[in-house]
């Protein structure tokens, strides 16, 4: 196993170039911040920017809790990766992670200044301090449910390769065509500076019912319900329809609009969307 290092300063840009330097080397695994990302997944580990406080953070980067760094130990031993790029801040941070996990000490260093310039850098830390975004190199929708109610937008290189392509060869060139890292995404971290926030159980009914009222089909929300977990919202709403519709069709598309301007204004992760139709409305 060859194990390679990411080295920088807090909001240099690592994570955002490590999909990068993976593609370019053929790198199968990258661990940063207290996950272990396989071929562009999320395989093991839990984010460290989903802590309450900067300590937990830290701790949970450098794999200090017992419990999750067994899991990932056992399941980098399971999938047995050829290659691993650890991202720290310095190269204490990533001796001490390669250490936690038993892994070999790194054989090829890369220091974030060699690999973008400073304006580069520069743009990297206005996201960081001025906007509060941090990026994990791992898809959007394996991480949501970790960060409900908080930013979350994904940034996508070129195209979403499958894993067919992982395995593949571009027949006409005969050149390696593998990219196991295509997807990263932004979040807002919990312990972020810029302070908390939250998103009220009326603001989510009120985009129900504005949602609603762009439909023909729907004559008025009789009531909405919003149950909120951990990793996500349950919405129940309960419509009158106006007479002459086909309501089943409606409601899905009902459905479709409602998570789409949640997701887009909340950044709430919608578990489920449960859509009952009380009555009809005939009109004159």
């Amino acid at each position: 196993m060859k194990i390679y290092s990411l080295v920088g300063k807090s909001g240099a840009g690592k994570s955002f170039q490590a999909i990068t330097l993976a593609n370019e080397n053929g790198i199968e695994a990258i661990i940063d911040d207290g996950l272990f990302i396989y071929k562009g997944r999320i395989a093991a580990g839990i984010s460290a920017k989903r802590r309450e406080t900067k300590t937990r953070a830290i701790k949970t980067a450098l794999f200090l809790d017992d419990d999750i760094c067994r899991e990932v130990r056992r399941v980098i031993k399971k999938e047995k990766p050829q290659s691993i790029l650890i991202i720290g801040t310095s190269d204490k941070m990533v001796f001490r992670i390669a250490d936690r996990l038993k892994l070999p000490q790194p054989a090829v260093r890369v220091d974030i200044n060699d690999i973008t310039t400073e304006a580069e850098r520069e743009q990297a830390y206005k996201k960081r301090y001025e906007l509060g975004g941090h990026i994990i190199p791992a898809p959007t929708v394996q991480i949501k449910k970790d960060f409900s109610g908080y930013f979350v937008h994904p940034l996508k290189s070129l195209r979403d390769f499958s894993e067919d392509v992982w395995k593949g060869i571009d027949p006409f060139t005969e050149r390696d065509i593998r990219r196991p890292f295509a997807e990263r995404t932004v979040v807002r971290p919990t312990y972020s500076y810029l302070g908390a926030f939250s998103v009220s159980d009326h603001a989510i009914k009120d985009i129900v019912r504005i949602t609603a009222a762009g439909f023909p089909e729907v004559a008025s929300v009789e009531h909405a319900f919003v149950r909120v977990r951990t990793e996500g919202v349950i919405i129940e709403a309960a419509l009158i329809m106006n007479y002459g519709f086909a309501a089943p069709e409606a409601a899905r598309r009902l459905q479709a609009g409602i998570a789409e301007r949640i997701d887009e204004m909340t950044s709430m992760n919608i578990l489920a969307i449960d859509i009952e139709i009380k009555g009809l409305l005939w009109l004159n």
